[in-house]
């Protein structure tokens, strides 16, 4: 175990990891996922800071790291939250995830240097964007704690995620008319979604950004905090979520997201078949068990 890492596990460490977050929100330089395979295995990080955290180092964090371009969210980048979110998944310690930024910018867009002389053909052939779709489907819960701005493919990524937590000097917006194109990795369908058809509109035609305030007033984000406390807020909600069943999380998240992609009689039909199912885990015996003996459920993701 590096040193770094055994300071991190002294008497009031997390206490000073929370205090250092807060000062400077994890001016970490990259370095490989803590306990998982897949990443120390691999390269390591060149645009993202990841770690384990949470007092039982049950969430795994991931932050956006290309300063120089404001997280600009190139195709590295995407590749690398790609091999991220995979090793967090097939991580049994981790129950739910966070994704952030920085204090300046959680994403401020795609990279438009990569873009700017792609072809109908290229992006066509290669289905150029489709493997961002990445985020939307792991099976854990993920917030987006999203400082600054989160503009174009940043408010795509940050909607893709299942809980959004916004400081209260984020801004959120679809810009891309003002490129001559439309969003491309699900922004007129997942801003839709969130706040309707009118303001939706309004910020992809216009290209105009929203507040935080306005945000959560809209129902794209669910809180907003002081910049400094957000991240904290974030992990302290994922420590929350991970000490329920993992296993039955998963079944309420995805009974939460047929609403968004199926008609309500549907939507009804697969919450009965997933609650019907909890009947079948170990996990739902002990919670009702522990609710009757009036005592705290020791889950076991089984």
């Amino acid at each position: 175990m590096a040193a770094s890492l055994r300071a991190l596990l002294r008497p009031g460490a997390a206490a000073a990891a929370a205090a250092a977050r807060r000062r400077a929100l994890l001016p970490l330089p990259p370095r490989p996922l803590l306990g998982a395979r897949a990443c120390s295995a691999g390269a390591p990080f060149q645009y993202l800071a990841v770690q384990k955290t949470g007092a039982q180092q049950s969430v795994g964090l991931i932050q956006l790291n290309r300063p120089q371009a404001l997280n600009a969210l190139c195709q590295g980048l995407m590749e690398e939250l790609r091999r991220a979110l995979e090793a967090l998944e097939n991580d049994p310690q981790v129950g739910a995830i966070v994704i952030t930024g920085s204090q300046k910018a959680f994403a401020a867009g795609a990279d438009i240097k990569e873009m700017q002389n792609k072809t109908f053909q290229e992006c066509y052939s290669s289905g150029f964007l489709s493997g961002w779709d990445k985020v939307s489907t792991v099976r854990k819960p993920i917030i987006a704690a999203v400082n600054g701005y989160a503009l174009g493919g940043g408010c795509e990524l940050a909607m893709m995620c299942d809980i959004i937590y916004a400081g209260e000097k984020a801004q959120f917006g679809q810009p891309e008319i003002l490129l001559g194109t439309i969003p491309g990795a699900g922004g007129t369908q997942r801003l839709t979604r969130a706040v309707g058809k009118s303001l939706a509109m309004e910020m992809v035609l216009t290209g105009d950004r929203i507040s935080a305030a306005e945000a959560k007033e809209a129902g794209l984000v669910s809180k907003v905090f002081p910049v400094e406390k957000l991240l904290d807020a974030a992990i302290a909600c994922a420590e929350k979520i991970a000490s329920n069943s993992k296993l039955v999380a998963a079944m309420a998240k995805e009974s939460v997201n047929a609403a968004f992609e199926t008609t309500l009689t549907e939507g009804n039909r697969t919450e009965k078949r997933l609650f019907y199912a909890t009947f079948a885990t170990g996990d739902r015996k002990e919670g009702m068990t522990a609710f009757v003996e009036k005592r705290k459920a020791n889950f076991t993701d089984s």
